[in-house]
């Protein structure tokens, strides 16, 4: 049945219904892109922009051309690319809880967990780094405590300036703080589902097992692969606040991804222009990996993400 043609009227509220939400975008993700205009000139603070001298490409041609900057860029984007396809790898985690949780018969107790796991994703990675450093403290921690009361260890362990475990370790606390949340869509996925599909499979004599393999994981998998396409088409964009915190003297060569580099060249190190042409190329590259990614979606799926 084709759909009606919507009048006037109808077209007009639902502009206005968008509109707010077309100006905080280009309010909060369009406008500062007149900051890439730093890239072009050797900023110095203090001193107008436009009298400033103007060097074109002097800052991207730098990163390819010295010798010293390739190095760093291919560091930096080691650690980026590892941290990330780690938590592509743990990406199917969600699922599998939401799945678990929602086969919690008991309601107050599927409650309490759904709202335990959720509530770290609230909190400030300040706190988050507070907790972590409490635990894993080389002088009180409870981990050394642990260890040292079982007998396991002679001497403490310190895991937070560990640079060898930094990944799989900035990983798990990742998964910790964002599993309750990631659920949720997945959650909603799961009440979407049609509950005659499972009166069917039980008459058929399925048991749950058995429902959740031909049921649940087959109506889950669209927006999975929605979610993991969207999360490798934003793979070099692992943010700076959790890496910020946790970073130190010992780990700073493994932990530091492209944006937390941005913003130690740029902030720390007085380095705008030269920050500002990594990030430009940075956003290009993210734009080009999510075409990729839609176009590659497109090809398999017959149906792309945008």
């Amino acid at each position: 049945m084709p759909r009606p043609v919507q009048s006037t009227s109808e077209r007009t509220r639902l502009l206005l219904l968008a509109l707010p939400f077309i100006v905080l975008v280009f309010t909060f993700y369009y406008l500062p892109l007149y900051g890439w205009i730093y890239s072009l000139f050797d900023y110095k603070p203090g001193i107008p922009l436009f009298q400033c001298e103007f060097v074109g490409f002097k800052f991207f041609t730098a990163l390819v051309n010295s010798p010293v900057a390739r190095q760093e860029i291919l560091r930096v984007m080691r650690n980026t690319f590892a941290i990330s396809l780690l938590q592509l790898l743990a990406s199917p985690l969600p699922v599998v809880f939401a799945i678990f949780l929602s086969e919690v018969r008991f309601t107050a107790f599927k409650k309490i967990v759904q709202t335990t796991t959720t509530l770290p994703n609230f909190i400030s990675w300040i706190l988050v780094y507070a907790v972590f450093f409490s635990i894993f403290s080389v002088d009180d921690g409870f981990f050394n405590r642990v260890l040292f009361s079982l007998g396991l260890i002679s001497h403490p362990t310190n895991v937070l300036a560990n640079q060898y475990n930094v990944w799989l370790f900035q990983t798990g606390v990742t998964i910790w703080k964002t599993l309750g949340w990631s659920a949720i869509i997945y959650l909603a996925a799961i009440a979407g589902i049609d509950p005659e599909l499972y009166d069917a499979a039980h008459v058929d004599g399925a048991g749950r097992f058995r429902s959740i393999w031909h049921i649940t994981v087959p109506g889950l998998t669209p927006t999975y692969f929605v979610l993991l396409l969207l999360a490798v088409a934003n793979i070099i964009n692992n943010g700076l606040e959790q890496y910020f915190v946790f970073q130190n003297p010992m780990t700073k060569s493994r932990i530091e991804v492209l944006d937390l580099y941005v913003y130690n060249q740029g902030i720390a190190s007085i380095y705008y222009s030269a920050s500002t042409a990594i990030s430009v190329l940075k956003s290009l590259v993210s734009v080009t990996l999510l075409f990729g990614v839609n176009g590659l979606s497109k090809l398999v799926r017959g149906y792309g993400i945008i």
